[in-house]
C-alpha cells in the first residue's frame, strides 16, 4: 500500500493481516510477482509484500530479487542506494529478457515466452536459509538466479 502521504486517511486494507500483504498489480494472473531481499545478507526483506499462507490461490510471490541498498543513479547526477520491490522488479524484467533474447532471438527456443519464461525463472530460483518449505508466501521459488534458469 502506498505511504501515508500519498494516500487518503480512509485507505485500508479490508480485513488486514500481516501474513498477506502482495496487492494489485501483484495479485493479478498471468504476472510474474517479485518480492525483496537483501543480497548481501542472503535474507528476506521485512518490507516485501507477502502472498497467501496456504495453496487455495496461486503461490505469490513468485521470486525474490536484489531490493535493499540497490545502488542507482539520483536525480541530478550521481548515485543512490535504495530499497524497495520496485527495485527488484527490474531485477527479473531484466532477466526475463535475457531468457527470451536466448530462447527466441538466438534461436535455442522459439517459444520461449510467457508462462514458460516464468516456470524457468521458478526452476532457477535459489533457495534462501531460513526456510523449509518452498515455495513458500514470503520468497516464493527463492532468489533470482538468471544462470540457473536458463533452459539447457
Amino acid at each position: 500500500m502506498p505511504e501515508g502521504r500519498v494516500r487518503n486517511d480512509g485507505t485500508r486494507f479490508l480485513n488486514s493481516t500481516p501474513d498477506t500483504t502482495m496487492t494489485i498489480p501483484s495479485t493479478a494472473a498471468g504476472v510474474i510477482a517479485v518480492g525483496a531481499y537483501d543480497a548481501r545478507r542472503d535474507a528476506y526483506a521485512p518490507f516485501s509484500g507477502r502472498g497467501w499462507p496456504d495453496t487455495q490461490y496461486q503461490n505469490r510471490p513468485d521470486l525474490v530479487a536484489p531490493g535493499v541498498d540497490v545502488m542507482t543513479t539520483a536525480v541530478g547526477g550521481g548515485y543512490v542506494s535504495v530499497s524497495g520491490t520496485s527495485f527488484a522488479a527490474p531485477f527479473v524484467t531484466g532477466a526475463a529478457a535475457l531468457l527470451m533474447e536466448w530462447g527466441i532471438l538466438r534461436g535455442n527456443d522459439p517459444y520461449l515466452y510467457g508462462e514458460k519464461v516464468r516456470a524457468c525463472l521458478h526452476r532457477g530460483a535459489r533457495q534462501l536459509p531460513g526456510y523449509s518449505e518452498w515455495p513458500n508466501n514470503q520468497a516464493g521459488y527463492g532468489a533470482l538466479c538468471v544462470r540457473d534458469s536458463l533452459p539447457m
